[in-house]
């Protein structure tokens, strides 16, 4: 298989989420009017900008989906039950448990106590949430089956609707957690609907009126670079809401950074390798190890804000997944292209 990232926004990926990263620090801190503007384009917590660019993201993996291949997805259930039992059984609890030794035990001394619950608060909001619109992009990244990772995603939108709030609940001994559910259903429908529904007709329209061949060899071509354009910016957009509360708690953000860091690492290689045991090929062992790996942070941020307050160490913690997300994600990518080899391929 040919090797993707050839061009130059994905062979310099890294470089150019960092400078992203920092320009939007910069934007949020020297001309906070950018923010101040995009902030009044929201609906239901979600930012009307992040979500058009994020649509631009999906948008071109949506068109690569043979719709006819999704209804066989039921003959495949292997890769669904990876990632269903990652994302939900484990990935909430293991967040928990590592969050908690790392800021309770190891970093007492650092952090006050009040805030070390607060920041323990946004981990497990991080971890009781696994990846909706951003897993497209790393499926894309690893030459995931598109229709697979449609499959995985829709089912995790549901299970979200009904096991998010109560293993919150348990994880914070809270029961009076309010979950945003407008955010759900327009994450859902922005994130998955519309790009879906776009990209089913654009596919049928263009290879009726032009064939499969032009399709697959000319009209794809043409959104190669879209996918890593729409990631830069909604970088650019999402640090430059987040910029002052970065500069302001850069020594926390280091030790935030910590456990969910370990967690990110380990939902990966726990997704990756139940899947090499399974002999799952690796256009659905990626994405589903993507999956669990990745967080839903428009959510989760979202709750944070709602439950804790947009200055609070809840919020903060959120903030540093979302920072610290994007450069482990293309580390993953690269261990997952690099390792393509120890699975099998597509049947």
């Amino acid at each position: 298989m040919a090797k993707k990232g050839l061009s130059l926004f994905e062979r310099y990926l890294s470089i150019w989420v960092a400078l992203c990263i920092v320009a939007g620090v910069l934007i949020g801190q020297y001309i906070p009017s950018i923010p101040k503007f995009l902030s009044r384009m929201e609906y239901a917590h979600v930012s009307i900008p992040v979500a058009i660019l994020i649509w631009l993201m999906i948008y071109p993996m949506m068109l690569k989906i043979d719709f006819s291949s999704v209804k066989k997805i039921g003959q495949k259930p292997k890769g669904l039950i990876v990632t269903w039992v990652t994302n939900w059984l484990i990935k909430p609890f293991t967040m928990y448990l590592i969050a908690y030794f790392f800021l309770k035990i190891v970093f007492k001394a650092y952090i006050p106590e009040n805030l070390s619950t607060e920041y323990l608060a946004g981990a497990v909001l991080l971890g009781a949430a696994p990846c909706t619109a951003m897993v497209f992009v790393w499926s894309y990244l690893t030459n995931g089956d598109p229709a697979y990772t449609l499959v995985q995603v829709a089912t995790n939108d549901l299970i979200i609707l009904f096991a998010f709030t109560p293993i919150v609940a348990f994880l914070l001994g809270v029961s009076n957690v309010r979950v945003p559910y407008d955010t759900l259903i327009l994450s859902t429908i922005l994130f998955v609907v519309i790009p879906l529904t776009f990209g089913y007709f654009t596919r049928k329209r263009v290879i009726a009126n032009k064939g499969i061949d032009y399709f697959e060899n000319v009209f794809l071509k043409k959104f190669d670079n879209i996918t890593i354009i729409g990631l830069l910016l909604t970088l650019v957009i999402i640090f430059s809401f987040q910029g002052e509360i970065i500069v302001n708690n850069p020594f926390h953000i280091l030790l935030i950074a910590v456990p969910l860091t370990i967690q990110t690492f380990l939902i990966f290689f726990i997704a990756y390798g139940w899947s090499k045991v399974w002999k799952l090929p690796h256009d659905i062992a990626a994405p589903a190890a993507m999956i669990g790996a990745s967080n839903f942070f428009e959510l989760a941020v979202a709750v944070a804000i709602s439950l804790f307050g947009l200055t609070s160490g809840a919020a903060l913690a959120t903030v540093v997944g979302v920072l610290t997300e994007v450069p482990i994600m293309l580390t993953l990518v690269r261990i997952a292209n690099a390792t393509r080899g120890y699975f099998e391929a597509h049947k």
